[in-house]
């Protein structure tokens, strides 16, 4: 079986697991941090801002099944592209909108597609979302895994935090692809 890994921050990383971890050719998503400077941060250091980390989370996909350009397209439809420090009510560097990529095809691909995006005219600010290289990835505590499952509600009132009203304004009968 084919493996491959995407690794996408947007906001709080507990909001950014549901929508990829739902669907066919996924493996595995894991929430953590990357970004940084600091090996091993803990989420109290990546809060402190003192350690270059953004939220993220780490996809592994059978490419297969379910394409690169396929999560991208999926990543675009969870964040605010127009919003460099932040993503709804999560605000700082943490919180910062990157499309990190593993590799030069990885790259190609997120760049046409934040171009097709900043052509469309769907949204009247510029796109800022940045295309990183990958760093080392660590995985976040135990406690942050697949939270959505773990405290479904909690999770309902971060996405109530202004995320869901976005998705529906700008996605909801998008044909964005």
């Amino acid at each position: 079986m084919a493996e491959d890994t995407a690794i996408f921050a947007g906001g709080c990383f507990w909001c950014m697991v549901e929508p990829f971890d739902t669907r066919p050719g996924i493996k595995k998503v894991v929430s953590g941090y990357t970004g940084g400077h600091v090996e091993n941060p803990t989420y109290e250091e990546v809060c402190s801002h003192t350690t270059g980390h953004t939220e993220a989370v780490q996809i592994t996909f059978d490419p297969t099944i379910i394409s690169y350009k396929e999560l991208v397209d999926i990543y675009w439809q969870q964040t605010d592209p127009t919003d460099a420090m932040g993503q709804f009510q999560d605000r700082g560097d943490s919180y910062r909108p990157v499309i990190f990529v593993n590799s030069p095809v990885q790259r190609k691909i997120a760049e046409a597609s934040k171009n097709v995006l900043s052509e469309s005219g769907k949204f009247s600010d510029p796109i800022v979302t940045q295309i990183e290289d990958a760093k080392p990835f660590y995985p976040a505590e135990e406690y942050h895994q697949d939270f959505y499952k773990k405290d479904p509600l909690r999770h309902e009132m971060e996405e109530a935090g202004g995320r869901e009203q976005f998705k529906r304004k700008y996605w909801e009968n998008s044909s964005f692809k």
